[in-house]
């Protein structure tokens, strides 16, 4: 899978976290090609998708990151 990097203002980025456990979240490509961001803790592991450039950072939007189920 191709990690990619979103269009965002660097402060923006570093700010960035997993609203279900805080930790950092990566960039990356889902199995369709659209752009997502992956919690980098293993025990978390949600991909949260971006829609129109927009990262959609609810608990309830977000989905087993690819290959970790």
């Amino acid at each position: 899978m191709a990690d990619l990097v979103l269009p965002l203002e660097p402060w923006v980025r570093e700010i960035l976290r997993c609203p279900a456990c805080g930790s950092t979240l990566a960039d990356r490509a889902a199995a369709d090609g659209s752009p997502e961001l992956v919690c980098e803790s293993a025990a978390c592991a949600r991909a949260y998708p971006v829609r129109r450039g927009i990262p959609v950072l609810l608990v309830d939007e977000a989905a087993p990151a690819t290959g970790t189920v």
